[in-house]
């Protein structure tokens, strides 16, 4: 078990102006911000993070939908953090996502879903890693 995740606080969430009480919820749920950086990513870019959709239904419209803005890329420091941070971003429907969530309270909807979560601790360090070097993330623990 890793104590670091990722997370990505998508364009939908940047437009309405709630990445700042995205951030202030993250930060009053214990986690520590590691690497944290705005970038609008290219659709190439957007292809190569996420290639394991490719080929499903609704690819394009993610890739249209997280390259029509910045996004805030950061990668997230607390004890059992992938877990944790599920479960504070809540289900990927903001209607059956738990009250008190992230997606509960700022999601639109199941394609515009605010932010992203890693799913695995191997996930978590693959997307780190493809947002941030090494020398980028400031880990004290």
């Amino acid at each position: 078990m890793s104590n670091t995740t990722f997370t990505m606080i998508k364009p939908d969430a940047i437009e309405a102006n709630n990445h700042g009480f995205i951030l202030e919820k993250i930060l009053a749920s214990g986690f520590k911000i590691i690497a944290m950086k705005m970038v609008l990513l290219s659709k190439y870019q957007a292809k190569k993070f996420y290639k394991i959709h490719d080929g499903k239904p609704f690819y394009k419209d993610l890739i249209d939908f997280i390259t029509r803005g910045p996004v805030i890329v950061a990668v997230l420091n607390k004890k059992n953090a992938v877990e944790d941070f599920r479960s504070l971003i809540g289900a990927t429907d903001p209607n059956k996502a738990e009250n008190g969530t992230i997606r509960k309270l700022f999601a639109k909807s199941v394609g515009e879903n605010a932010i992203h979560g890693s799913d695995s601790d191997d996930n978590a360090k693959i997307e780190s890693s493809f947002h941030f070097s090494t020398n980028e993330i400031f880990n004290e623990t």
